[in-house]
């Protein structure tokens, strides 16, 4: 009997993601009419909440306003910080969204204003227009001279045609090497950007799909384009007030971008780059787009903070801002004086204030669902059941840490989907909050207990 043949065991690659606090988010999960769902886009409940986010998502979008302020207030664990990434994710790549926390401006590199003056740079967008030269034709063919020896200069022409016409271009061996690495062959359609020489294949031109070439599935066709080879392009590129500040600052400021070494940036060199971006503005060569700067754990901030906020939002250049925080009647970091929210009065004026109520029973239950679709774990009804049930009476965000240890225990016993006594098994490894501070409380009790009777025995 012939030997079986042992097949190699073939693993799928998949790309590993990180999974989150809020990565569940899709949007605010609103309709065409701005009226919220009751789950949608990975939110749940806060109706009112999410409508007025809603309306604030449309005045950002429309690009005509700056200087407004939002707060977002509530009681820990009711969807504070996943109301801003949804609006966040609604505002998709092109609106610069900036999120800081109110401790990370505390630092001894730079002073408090300064770190907020880079936020509120980081949350407005420039869209800069301009226009360049570009060859964009199909590839008829490529002549590639290589000398005898090996060594030497390469040589070669490019045949490209249009519609219209058809023209041989000179290659040298700049232009040889970034077509070698592009893999351009006949039959492709490219453009060359006239000013640096990049070359961007756009697809195969459609009289060569019935050729027999082996081409991939992602394989793209296109159509031969019309008239001149030479054309004028209009490029736009999006940036931030920041990324221009760090360049125009120093010498080797493009590499700061990258190193994230910006340091301090002089108000004069600001003020020039301001100058100058409302210059391109009235020219048409460039568009302010007021991005949004969210500042989580706002009462974190001090007297000098929120001073500077009620100044720089009276700026043209300046971004909606978007704050939130748990605080009730508290203290003004840095006073002795009380005020909502830990804000002066004078600022809370400013502000939209946006409330979140406690989510209810059938809420938590949902949140928790979506939380294990999130990190892939099955979980039977009664094992959601008891979860919600201590969600309700410790709190929301220790029943979602509780999915991810209850699925290793449920892995650990080689099981397909988390049970209660999985629960029940992390629920008393783990202590939530009301658990520790008793078990605290005990601790120091007997400690107090077993201090005494020892004292009171060395004085006998």
């Amino acid at each position: 009997m012939a030997a079986a043949t042992k097949v190699p065991e073939v693993r799928d690659i998949t790309r590993v993601e990180r999974i989150g606090a809020h990565s569940h988010i899709r949007g605010l999960g609103l309709d065409d009419a701005l009226q919220p769902r009751q789950v949608a886009q990975g939110l749940v409940g806060q109706l009112a909440s999410r409508r007025a986010a809603g309306v604030i998502l449309e005045m950002i979008k429309d690009g005509h306003i700056a200087g407004r302020a939002v707060l977002i207030a509530g009681q820990p664990g009711t969807g504070k910080t996943a109301i801003a990434m949804g609006i966040a994710q609604s505002l998709g790549q092109d609106t610069p969204f900036t999120a800081l926390a109110g401790s990370e401006i505390f630092s001894l590199e730079m002073s408090k204003t300064e770190a907020l003056s880079q936020a509120f740079r980081k949350a407005i967008g420039i869209r800069i227009k301009e226009e360049t030269e570009i060859i964009e034709g199909e590839v008829v063919e490529i002549q590639i001279d290589r000398p005898a020896t090996g060594t030497g200069t390469k040589v070669g022409k490019l045949t490209l045609k249009t519609t219209d016409m058809e023209t041989i271009y000179d290659l040298g061996n700049k232009m040889i090497e970034s077509l070698v690495k592009e893999k351009v062959q006949a039959g492709d359609v490219i453009t060359i950007d006239k000013a640096t020489g990049k070359i961007s294949k756009l697809g195969r031109s459609f009289t060569r799909a019935r050729d027999y070439d082996a081409m991939g599935a992602q394989t793209q066709f296109v159509q031969c384009p019309e008239g001149e080879l030479q054309k004028r392009k209009e490029v736009v590129h999006t940036v931030s007030l920041q990324e221009i500040d760090v360049i125009n600052s120093r010498t080797q400021g493009f590499l700061a971008l990258f190193s994230g070494d910006t340091g301090e940036i002089k108000s004069e060199v600001r003020e020039q780059i301001n100058a100058k971006v409302y210059e391109w503005r009235e020219e048409g060569k460039a568009e302010i787009i007021p991005g949004v700067l969210f500042i989580d754990e706002v009462h974190m901030l001090d007297m000098e903070c929120f001073s500077f906020l009620n100044r720089a939002l009276e700026s043209d250049l300046s971004p909606v801002l978007i704050m939130a925080t748990n605080r009730g009647i508290t203290r003004i970091r840095g006073t002795n004086y009380q005020s909502p929210h830990g804000i002066p009065i004078d600022l809370l004026d400013r502000l939209l204030i946006i409330a979140t109520s406690p989510y209810t029973e059938k809420e938590t239950r949902q949140i928790l669902k979506i939380r294990c679709e999130e990190e892939d774990v099955e979980m039977s009804e009664e094992a959601h059941t008891v979860l919600t049930r201590i969600g309700m009476e410790t709190s929301l965000r220790y029943a979602i840490q509780l999915i991810s240890t209850a699925g290793l225990v449920c892995r650990k016993r080689k099981g397909t989907e988390v049970q209660v006594e999985d629960i029940r098994r992390v629920y008393s490894l783990f202590l939530d909050e009301t658990r520790s501070s008793q078990y605290m409380k005990e601790y120091q009790d007997s400690f107090l207990f077993n201090e005494t009777q020892s004292l009171q025995m060395d004085t006998s």
